[in-house]
């Protein structure tokens, strides 16, 4: 299986790029979370000017977050800089919306996102449209200022069926958060490849799917469910809960599909925070740092049950087992987002996966 890096886009980053060039890996990739991380577009332009083979994306960007246009621009302009290697992740913007306490935007309006990007980034025409008032649109200069020659690549954010199919209807790969599951992600790829069946992509069209998640290799006799491991992985089970927290009171919640433990977990964390599931300022307590190295004191809320189902932890065989069955269940790309020693860390997925 091919090996990657999702970070956070922070001064020096391209300097993890480069490292992870060296070591051999296919690509890097940037969060688009305005309100918690610095711009992934400003980041991913010093990557591609320090870099020359890796491929590099964004993982992912939302229609509630840039107009099409200026989302186009934005990816033919890295284009431009790394022609042939660029990446556009695209999603209803769960967490992206969530940070400024909004909720995601629908299927259809990433549906129609997708639809307009690949049409702009291709050198096409699209309707834009403000209110009532609609205009056809596309690149009136080329060239050196936006690249629309060399294709981009597109991935669709997946959990379930619908963002699967629009992948299939768009022809573009997937890309998921902690789906460790290999059933889950033969059901993705079912249904992608089946909303692709009358369309002229085809089922059959080779697409890559993408996997992030975190990745730690136990050392000999080490605790599975130690400090160490949870620092490691506690990234990961952290943003699950804070969107269980953060919608803990919808008519569906999903923190009710969680175990009592689990259950427990999240109202611990609401009250840590010093929040509850109502408030409407709850999101500038549940999202600071999201994704960052976690707190010591928040280590008893990274419970084993969420570590074994989000993050990859074992030893070297049995993490090389488990990659290779997400391998045949279609898996192309291991995507890891370090935090406790990103240099170490991606130097370890290299060695594990070569």
């Amino acid at each position: 299986m091919r090996a990657g890096v999702v970070v956070t886009a922070h001064p020096g980053v391209e300097e993890l790029a480069v490292q992870a060039e060296e070591l051999g890996l296919h690509s890097f990739w940037l969060n688009d979370t305005p309100m918690v991380h610095g711009d992934p577009f400003v980041a991913l332009g010093l990557c591609a000017k320090a870099t020359s083979r890796i491929r590099l994306g964004i993982g992912v960007t939302s229609p509630a977050l840039r107009s099409a246009p200026a989302a186009a621009s934005a990816f033919a302009s890295l284009n431009a800089l790394a022609p042939g290697r660029i990446i556009c992740g695209i999603g209803t913007g769960n967490t992206a919306r969530r940070t400024l306490g909004m909720r995601p935007t629908t299927t259809a309006m990433m549906e129609n996102f997708t639809a307009a990007l690949q049409d702009l980034c291709a050198g096409g025409t699209i309707e834009y449209r403000e209110g009532d008032r609609v205009r056809n649109v596309r690149f009136l200069h080329t060239g050196a200022h936006a690249n629309t020659a060399d294709p981009i690549e597109f991935v669709v954010a997946a959990l379930g069926p619908k963002a699967a199919a629009v992948a299939g209807r768009r022809g573009t790969g997937l890309i998921s958060f902690g789906l460790l599951d290999p059933t889950a992600w033969q059901a993705l790829h079912d249904t992608r490849r089946h909303a692709a069946h009358d369309t002229p992509h085809g089922p059959d069209s080779r697409v890559d799917s993408y996997l992030v998640t975190a990745l730690h290799i136990l050392e000999e006799d080490e605790d599975p469910s130690g400090d160490t491991v949870r620092d490691a992985t506690g990234h990961i089970v952290l943003s699950l809960l804070a969107f269980a927290a953060d919608t803990a009171a919808d008519a569906r919640a999903f923190a009710e599909q969680l175990g009592p433990e689990e259950r427990e977990a999240v109202w611990r964390l609401l009250d840590r925070r010093g929040t509850t599931a109502t408030a409407p300022d709850r999101h500038t307590k549940l999202y600071p740092n999201y994704l960052g190295r976690i707190a010591p004191e928040d280590r008893d809320l990274i419970l084993p049950s969420l570590m074994n189902t989000l993050a990859l932890v074992g030893t070297r065989d049995d993490l090389r087992a488990r990659i290779a069955t997400l391998e045949q269940a279609g898996v192309d790309e291991l995507l890891i987002q370090p935090v406790i020693d990103p240099p170490i860390e991606i130097a370890q997925l290299a060695k594990l996966l070569t």
